[in-house]
C-alpha cells in the first residue's frame, strides 16, 4: 500500500468513528422505539456472553464440550453457585477456585 493509501485509510477510519460516536447526538430529538429500548438492555449480557462462550466451549480450535474441559466444568460451577446465591463477587471466587482446584488436582479429567 501506497502512502496515500495508508492516509486514505486513517481519514475514513477517523471519519467513521466520529459518525458512529455522533449518531446519537445528531439524532437526539428523536425518541427511540420502545422495544428498540428494551431489546438494547440485552446488549451488555449478550456482548459477554460473546466474549466468555468461546474459552469455555473451545480448546485448541476445537469443540471441546467434554468431562475433560475444566474450563466448562467450572464455568457450570460457577452459574449454579450464583443462581443460588445471586453474589457476583462470591461468584467469580468460587469459579476461580473451582478452576484452580480441578486443574490442580484432577489433571486425568
Amino acid at each position: 500500500m501506497s502512502v496515500i493509501d495508508y492516509l486514505l485509510l486513517m481519514v475514513l477510519m477517523a471519519l467513521t468513528t466520529a459518525v458512529t460516536r455522533s449518531f446519537f447526538f445528531l439524532l437526539a430529538n428523536s425518541r427511540m422505539p420502545p422495544w428498540l429500548q428494551h431489546a438494547l438492555g440485552y446488549v451488555p449480557a449478550v456482548a459477554l456472553a460473546a466474549i466468555i462462550a468461546p474459552d469455555l466451549l473451545m480448546s485448541g480450535g476445537q469443540l471441546a464440550i467434554n468431562p475433560s474441559n475444566v474450563k466448562l466444568l467450572a464455568g457450570i460451577a460457577a452459574t449454579i453457585f450464583f443462581l443460588l446465591t445471586r453474589h457476583l463477587i462470591s461468584t467469580l471466587a468460587f469459579g476461580m477456585a473451582v478452576f484452580t482446584l480441578l486443574r490442580l488436582f484432577a489433571p486425568a479429567l
